[in-house]
C-alpha cells in the first residue's frame, strides 16, 4: 500500500488535541487533525467540505528532532461568558503551548493512489497557506518532498527515508520515536476527523509509540 510523506519543520509548531476555554495546548508530535488541516490548505478545500477520503489515512510520524515545549500568553477581549454572551468589557489571559525548532517527518498511507498524488501536487503548489497547526506558524522549509510517494507500508516508508533533521536526535541507545496509528491498541488520541472542520467534531483513535532504528545512513 503506498505511502505519502511530508516535512514539517518550523521554529514554531502547534498540535492541540485537547484544547478548551482560554488554555490552549500542544502535543509533542503532529495531531492528525492539524495534518489533514494542512493538506486541506494545500488542496483549496473549503472547511464546510467532507474530508472522509483524507480521514480514511493511516498516519504515523517519525520524530527526528524533538521540539522544546514552550508556553506563552496571549490576551483576548470580547469573549464569550457562561452565559453564552460576549462580554466586550472581559479581558482574559490565554495560554498558548507550542513546539520549538521541531523536525517531523509524516507518512500518510491509503490504497488511494490518485489522492495521494493529488495531495503531494498540492503540497509543491498550494492553494492556500500552509501553517504548522496555528495560522502564525508557518513552516520553516516546504512540507513537499521530492519523490515522496513510495511503494512502501507506513512503518517501512517511515524509517527508509533519511533524516531530515542537521541534528539528528536520536536516544541513547541509536535509536528514534515513532509514532504510528493502530486499528486497535495503543494510547487514544482525539484528533480523527469525523466531519467536516467547520463542525469541529473529532473523534477517537489509536496511536503506538516505539524507539526505531532508521535504516539508512544520515
Amino acid at each position: 500500500m503506498p505511502t505519502l510523506l511530508l516535512r514539517l519543520a518550523g521554529p514554531m509548531q502547534s498540535w492541540g488535541t485537547t484544547s478548551r476555554f482560554d488554555e490552549r495546548d500542544s502535543q509533542l508530535e503532529p495531531s492528525k487533525s492539524g495534518v489533514l488541516g494542512l493538506v486541506c490548505a494545500a488542496l483549496g478545500r473549503d472547511r464546510a467540505e467532507p474530508v472522509d477520503d483524507l480521514a480514511q489515512l493511516k498516519m504515523g510520524v517519525r520524530i527526528d528532532r524533538e521540539g522544546l515545549l514552550m508556553r506563552d500568553y496571549q490576551t483576548a477581549t470580547g469573549v464569550i461568558s457562561a452565559a453564552g454572551k460576549v462580554d466586550m468589557e472581559r479581558t482574559v489571559i490565554s495560554p498558548r503551548f507550542y513546539l520549538a525548532d521541531a523536525v517531523f517527518l509524516v507518512g500518510l498511507e491509503g490504497d488511494d493512489r490518485t489522492l495521494l498524488e493529488r495531495i503531494h501536487a498540492a503540497l509543491r503548489a498550494p492553494r492556500w497557506p500552509l501553517a504548522l497547526g496555528r495560522k502564525s506558524f508557518p513552516p520553516g522549509e516546504p512540507p513537499w518532498l521530492e519523490d515522496a510517494i513510495r511503494e512502501q507500508g507506513l512503518r517501512d516508508a517511515l524509517l527508509a527515508w533519511p533524516s531530515l533533521a542537521q541534528r539528528p536526535q536520536r536516544h541513547d541507545d541509536g535509536q528514534i520515536r515513532l509514532v504510528l496509528e493502530h486499528a486497535s491498541e495503543g494510547a487514544v488520541r482525539l484528533d480523527q476527523p469525523v466531519a467536516p472542520f467547520a463542525e469541529r467534531r473529532f473523534g477517537p483513535r489509536y496511536v503506538k509509540v516505539t524507539s526505531e532504528a532508521i535504516h539508512v545512513p544520515v
